[in-house]
């Protein structure tokens, strides 16, 4: 078994001795896993004349589990005042509990980790986590129509967190509460029924409606010290780019929070008494309120921000680029017309797989870069409990040598209950290592849907963009060649073949 997910850093490389050289001559280093950018397809910086970026969870990365427990507290609080009960003020958030990439059953209150396919690999009701048969009780085939929007809803976001989390909680409240009883799909109290889609859409109203009203933003800004990463790296970043390429910000976020944001990272790190150079001045175009993923089909109107009132300006605009300026709205196609850049000239980098990536790559043919800030702790898992994932390779094989003799017309039939079991084992054992739902990408031996959409619509993807910065920007990103199964299978056949003959000539040599 192969696994998809490489660095851009071949062994080829490593053998070279390729190095980093900084600016002041300082000694040399390779990179280190947690500053590596990873390949899905190969790319040339070289051949980018335009780099994008997302703002929320891109460049302003928000300090976990600070920034997620605080959107948990406003949501809850949120539900009790519009008419939940006041019990579930005791809750408080869990950072172990949710991961990205969850599909929620609205018809039965699940949380659901599934495959590409629609295969559920993990299914918890609550806080509670179905064992096989139970799943099949809801599940018969174990399978979900992932395009029954109407039934599930993917939390593909890391805003997303604090509402997974919530969800469950509710799950657990009512399941446990003896003032109402369970059914199928939901609970009654007397007279009153409350579906668990009805649930989950108060959830979604409530998540809106702290977005909406700015109030998590106003609690952001009131102490960005202890929810905003400020990396002294990114106006390093941004200024480096810039001398080879076009810049531009595109953000859902208002201008008015972007303001606060981009000034904290871009002007709170001039040394004392040197010249304070404008955030605005890193960028050749700023686009704020971009409504993204509407923002890569037909777009909104684009209308020019007067910066001194935060106000939109009337009418839509429709003049040459001008420097400085903050523009509100507009689509993909006018940021390309604006910037004079086609689609394969921008590498656009954001941290939603569906409103960034997928969507920037399906409708404009964008190079795109996934931040997954989850993949520092994925790393740091992955290097500590791989030996699990070689048993279950080893096991697999093992699994493929009981049957290789065997065909049709064979009677026989191998007892591998104890070999499956201990499969089952080893994947527990990996998933609970990265939490309790389990890795972002992979149960087992399994990818998850979002690791799928990550190979198929990232060009690239690192825990952090900053990670560009220990690449020249000429620098080719190559993709290793994924060898598809049968190829795999000639190629253990042939290295098999070639262990066997070896060992023959040695047994040879000693007698």
């Amino acid at each position: 078994m192969r696994d998809r997910i490489r660095t851009a850093d071949s062994e080829e490389e490593d053998a070279m001795d390729v190095h980093l050289y900084s600016s002041n001559d300082e000694p040399k280093m390779k990179r280190d896993f947690d500053k590596k950018v990873f390949v899905n397809r190969s790319l040339t910086l070289e051949s980018i004349k335009c780099y994008g970026f997302d703002m929320d969870y891109t460049l302003a990365m928000y300090k976990s589990p600070d920034y997620e427990s605080t959107g948990f507290e406003l949501l809850r609080d949120r539900m009790v005042s519009v008419g939940y009960p006041h019990e579930l003020l005791r809750y408080t958030y869990d950072p172990s509990f949710p991961t990205r990439g969850v599909v929620v059953d609205t018809s039965y209150g699940n949380l659901l980790k599934v495959d590409s396919n629609g295969n559920i690999l993990v299914c918890c009701h609550g806080f509670h986590f179905l064992r096989e048969g139970d799943v099949h009780f809801y599940y018969p085939n174990k399978f979900i129509q992932r395009d029954d929007t109407e039934r599930f809803y993917i939390l593909n976001t890391l805003f997303n967190l604090s509402e997974t989390y919530l969800y469950a909680c509710l799950v657990d409240f009512f399941t446990r509460c003896t003032r109402y009883a369970n059914l199928e799909k939901g609970f009654q109290h007397g007279d009153l029924f409350m579906s668990y889609r009805s649930m989950f859409q108060d959830v979604r109203k409530a998540m809106d409606f702290i977005h909406d009203t700015g109030v998590l933003k106003e609690q952001t800004i009131k102490n960005l010290e202890k929810y905003v990463v400020k990396d002294p790296n990114i106006p390093v970043l941004l200024t480096r780019i810039k001398e080879v390429a076009k810049v531009f910000l595109a953000t859902n976020s208002d201008y008015n929070y972007t303001e606060v944001i981009m000034k904290y990272l871009l002007e709170g790190n001039s040394k004392p008494g040197g010249p304070k150079k404008p955030w605005r001045s890193y960028f050749d175009l700023v686009v704020v309120d971009t409504r993204k993923p509407l923002f890569f089909a037909d777009g909104t109107v684009l209308r020019q921000v007067d910066t001194n009132t935060g106000k939109l300006r009337i009418g839509t605009y429709t003049g040459d680029l001008q420097h400085g300026t903050v523009y509100s709205g507009g689509s993909s196609d006018i940021v390309s017309e604006l910037l004079d850049v086609k689609g394969k000239d921008i590498l656009y980098v954001g941290d939603h797989i569906f409103g960034d990536i997928l969507k920037s790559k399906k409708r404009q043919g964008w190079k795109t870069f996934l931040v997954v800030p989850e993949l520092t702790k994925e790393l740091q898992v992955w290097e500590e409990k791989k030996s699990h994932f070689e048993e279950l390779k080893r096991l697999d094989v093992f699994l493929a040598e009981l049957y290789k003799h065997l065909d049709s017309g064979s009677k026989e039939c191998p007892d591998i209950s104890a070999i499956k079991t201990r499969m089952n084992v080893l994947a527990y054992r990996m998933d609970i290592s990265y939490g309790q739902m389990g890795s972002l990408l992979r149960s087992g031996s399994t990818q998850t849907l979002f690791a799928s959409q990550l190979i198929r619509y990232a060009d690239l993807y690192s825990s952090t963009c900053i990670n560009l910065l220990h690449y020249p920007f000429n620098y080719l990103f190559m993709a290793p060649p994924v060898l598809m199964p049968h190829e795999v299978a000639s190629q253990i056949s042939a290295e098999v073949s070639s262990s066997d003959q070896s060992n023959r000539t040695l047994t040879s040599n000693k007698n």
